[in-house]
């Protein structure tokens, strides 16, 4: 048994008691009573597989947009229903057409997935990409807002912006970025994989291009929910992935990007169809809703950091408002190398002892890296025991 506390709100989850999961943010991971309501959907689509899809799916795929513009603060129409945001950036991206010399602009701490979508379009139309590299530990988002700008030029059509970055856990100064960047004619494709359920968001009032957001992280939907916001103003050019019979059928009294996206071929529906359970049922296990869970999950990432830094003798990598609940650090030098590979040697050991985070090498910018997340089953304890077993492992790779 993994030899530490737990947070009480833990019961929620099947969580395995004997792993210190630490990582939320990769793949979030869904509440009980959320995956028997995803069951429950299932069922109901199997009882009746074409009453279902030919009809039911519509009113819940309605509901499911609804709640989660509430959340987003936006119009529940410029909504469509994915399934991840890798897919959202690379529906957007392969929508869009570019002229040879048109510039992508796209900071080096993105997802490297998205970043792969960029290059490969870029290279499809003969465009240019152009990475601002970001300094990593920073002093604060004023850096962040003046490489990016210093980055545009005449040719610059898109920029990839993320709210907080997947590598180094940096909350972005998206919302000031994104108003710099759309008032200089440059579309904003906003990548908040780590959004819904994290940071804040009013996607009318931020006015970006494009934003795709998971659900099944922050928000813990079931697996395979996402969502994709194109301002109404982008979305004759924007088509979904899967081109199919929405591209023809009679309007009717919605819009082409509304058929598009909501049927492009049989699927499960069942994450989506869950969306409206899950906002309300985890958004009632704190008082205070949403917003108190945020911070609660921001407030421990916080104190585990400090604790991790002060441990462990490590650099902190950026102010407090530059953090949001996941926080990233650097390992210090070892007889282990960054060689730039994903899965770092600690990874495993740390696996091994039953504690799950990412550990990493990164080339640009260039370290070894261990990164954390901070959500409402963890608990301070689990920290101080990661730091106990860090220490033990940094020590047996000097000796």
């Amino acid at each position: 048994m993994v030899a530490h506390s737990t947070s009480p709100l833990v019961g929620h989850w099947d969580l395995d008691p004997n792993v210190a999961y630490l990582n939320h943010g990769s793949f979030g991971a869904t509440p009980r009573a959320v995956i028997e309501e995803q069951r429950r959907w299932q069922a109901k689509l199997e009882a009746n597989p074409m009453g279902f899809l030919e009809s039911e799916v519509y009113a819940a795929m309605k509901a499911a947009r609804e709640a989660l513009a509430e959340m987003l603060s936006c119009d529940a129409d410029d909504l469509a229903l994915i399934e991840n945001a890798t897919s959202g950036v690379n529906t957007v991206l392969r929508s869009l057409r570019f002229e040879p010399g048109d510039e992508i602009l796209v900071p080096d701490h993105a997802y490297q997935a998205c970043r792969n979508a960029i290059d490969y379009v870029a290279d499809r139309w003969n465009a240019s990409v152009v990475t601002v590299k970001v300094p990593f530990p920073i002093a604060g988002p004023e850096v962040v807002m003046e490489r990016i700008m210093a980055g545009v030029s005449e040719r610059t059509v898109l920029a990839m912006i993320d709210t907080v970055t997947s590598p180094t856990g940096l909350r972005m100064p998206f919302e000031a970025l994104v108003e710099a960047l759309e008032s200089r004619g440059v579309a904003v494709l906003l990548d908040a994989a780590h959004g819904i359920g994290m940071v804040p968001l009013a996607l009318d009032d931020l006015g970006a291009s494009y934003t795709t957001t998971n659900a099944h992280k922050w928000l813990s939907a079931p697996k395979g929910s996402a969502v994709l916001h194109v301002r109404k103003d982008r979305q004759a050019e924007i088509h979904p992935l899967t081109i199919s019979h929405g591209m023809t059928f009679p309007l009717g009294d919605t819009t082409r990007f509304r058929h598009e996206f909501d049927w492009t071929g049989t699927r499960d529906p069942s994450a989506w169809c869950a969306l409206p359970f899950t906002v309300e049922h985890v958004g009632g296990m704190v008082e205070g809703g949403w917003p108190a869970i945020m911070a609660r999950n921001d407030a421990l990432c916080l104190e585990a950091r400090a604790m991790l830094c002060e441990r462990l003798g490590l650099e902190l990598p950026c102010p407090p408002e530059m953090l949001s609940c996941i926080a990233t650090l650097r390992i210090p030098e070892t007889s282990v190398e960054a060689e730039g590979g994903f899965l770092d040697p600690l990874y495993y050991r740390l696996a091994e002892r039953g504690i799950r985070i990412p550990v990493w090498s990164w080339p640009s910018p260039a370290g070894r890296y261990f990164r954390i997340s901070a959500y409402l089953y963890n608990s301070i304890e689990q920290y101080h025991h990661l730091a106990d077993v860090i220490e033990e492992e940094l020590a047996a790779e000097r000796s």
